[in-house]
């Protein structure tokens, strides 16, 4: 077996044991949740949120499809090959300028559909946003997007063309290196991008809020609000950050329309993903993760067939640049399912927390109620959508494990 392949295997298996050291199977011992969504919802609430779903979900899937569709016409027929090869300037400019091209071009074609998923997101009231702010946003999005997805493609070929035989051992900790920093940066570079963070007004509530990282042992600098208001109407609250840069962030919308208690118990989850350290440890898989895609890239640039069909010579022709963006749109999805499963534990994990820390098994319940009802969350998912697209259980799974909670700690 290759070098590179033996890598790939070594940062899978890291990648399996970081799990099986970190995240809890089962999350409750001695459980055996039962879930009853009509114990705690409507008949009329759980058809307008499938009236939502069946609305909202069409394009949000036209629009993954056809965004695949475009990576791989252009990644695998040729076509892209020759688009940055018809870019004059060096070698950096096609890299830069034919990235840009190919993702502008699948947010052009995609741009339908996110408009008609707006426009329902506005029909069932989730979305306060203008189309001044959305399309902003929308801008910001892709221009960071642009920025990291180029540097990233320029350090790949970089390295192809300065270590032709062992660059995917330098990628591989490069990427690991970036996807480390970009955890650590991402709450004081990335979050500001999107909203504006104010501190919450001394008072009982952010006493209260302090009081409850004191009390679980987990160190907070601040308590931020942010400004979601100006885009949805969805509840949220969220601990961001590392060490000294560690900060509660609440939505202004679930100071709102949450009581005190409430705010208090999703914050204590969010308390319980800190004190886990579940950033620091989905970063370490992230980081092992990274490097196997590499090496996995690495392998796939080597096989002459895969050249061939894409109109590339190798992997320093910088016409390789479509196909390489294809690999990385097409590599999230194919390993989502188990991303999400472990997601979900973690999620799990962090709701017993919450108990654990506060007992207030009714509050619990009757936040995730009024969570479900203001996001218009999938009551009842589709296997296959819920495998796809649920990074967390759902809120029917989320009070029947609470009501468990509850019987075991009568």
């Amino acid at each position: 077996m290759k070098l590179p392949a033996l890598a790939l295997l070594g940062c899978l298996i890291a990648v399996v044991v970081t799990v099986l050291l970190t995240v809890p199977f089962p999350v409750l011992p001695g459980a055996h949740p039962h879930v009853d969504v009509l114990r705690d919802f409507t008949p009329a609430q759980i058809a307008r949120e499938r009236a939502f779903h069946a609305a909202v979900r069409p394009p949000a899937y036209l629009s993954l499809v056809v965004g695949i569709v475009v990576a791989a016409v252009l990644g695998l027929t040729g076509l892209g090959a020759r688009v940055v090869g018809g870019i004059p300037g060096h070698w950096t400019v096609k890299a830069v300028v034919g990235t840009a091209l190919v993702l502008a071009l699948g947010q052009l074609l995609t741009l339908p559909f996110d408009v008609q998923a707006e426009r329902v997101l506005r029909r069932y009231g989730l979305s306060t946003q203008d189309w001044t702010g959305w399309t902003n946003d929308l801008v910001r999005g892709l221009g960071i997007k642009l920025a990291t997805t180029a540097f990233v493609v320029v350090v790949v070929l970089a390295l192809v063309r300065r270590f032709p035989t062992t660059w995917w051992a330098w990628g591989a900790l490069a990427t690991s290196l970036l996807i480390v920093a970009g955890s650590f940066a991402y709450p004081l570079v990335v979050e500001p991008a999107f909203n504006r963070f104010t501190s919450l007004p001394a008072g009982q509530l952010r006493t209260d809020l302090l009081g409850l990282a004191t009390r679980d042992h987990v160190p907070v600098k601040d308590v931020l609000v942010a400004d979601a208001s100006r885009r949805t109407t969805a509840l949220n609250a969220y601990v961001s950050g590392f060490g000294s840069t560690r900060r509660i962030v609440v939505y202004d919308t679930l100071l709102r329309r949450a009581s005190p208690g409430e705010v208090e118990l999703i914050v204590a989850h969010e308390l319980g993903h800190a004190k886990q350290q579940d950033v620091l440890h989905g970063t370490i898989m992230g980081a092992f993760g990274g490097a196997a895609g590499i090496c996995g890239l690495y392998l796939l640039l080597s096989w002459s067939p895969l050249l061939r069909r894409a109109g590339v010579t190798g992997a320093a022709d910088p016409r390789v640049v479509p196909l390489v963006l294809f690999l990385g749109a097409i590599t999230p999805l194919l390993v989502t399912p188990l991303t999400n499963l472990v997601s979900r534990h973690i999620e799990a994990r962090a709701d017993v927390h919450s108990l654990d820390l506060t007992g207030d098994v009714a509050t619990f319940v009757a936040s995730e109620k009024r969570l479900a009802t203001t996001n218009l969350s999938d009551l009842q998912p589709n296997p296959i959508v819920y495998a796809l697209f649920f990074t967390h259980p759902s809120e029917p799974e989320r009070i029947a494990l609470a009501r468990e909670w509850e019987r075991l700690h009568q």
